[in-house]
């Protein structure tokens, strides 16, 4: 099994490399590879989590079907746009708490 973050780390390479244009977006972004577990038995997914800034959330999905496809390719199940500046907003989110450092990534990210 691959590390998460390594897996993302391969994500953006693949998408630098084929695609520069939008991998020059990726860089103002940051980028995690999220995983779930669904049914009974529970069965794992993985899926990339792009967080961005509002700026930046209609330039990420205009590539949206290139990165699905690199995704698909590496085994992924889908890429998912997540607004940064919502979720540090959310009064009801527990990832100050959890996750400080990510945090502290998506503070740079909805600057």
């Amino acid at each position: 099994m691959i590390a998460e973050d390594i897996l993302a780390q391969e994500f953006t390479r693949v998408v630098n490399h084929y695609y520069p244009s939008t991998g020059e977006l990726l860089e103002r972004c940051h980028l995690k590879v999220i995983t779930g577990f669904w049914g009974r038995p529970a069965k794992r997914f993985q899926y990339i989590g792009i967080y961005c800034s509002e700026e930046m959330m209609p330039l990420v999905q205009a590539q949206r079907e290139i990165l699905r496809e690199i995704a698909e390719n590496m085994g992924l199940i889908q890429v998912v746009c997540i607004n940064a500046k919502r979720l540090l907003r959310d009064p009801m989110s527990k990832l100050k708490l959890s996750q400080p450092r990510l945090w502290l990534e998506l503070h740079l990210v909805a600057a």
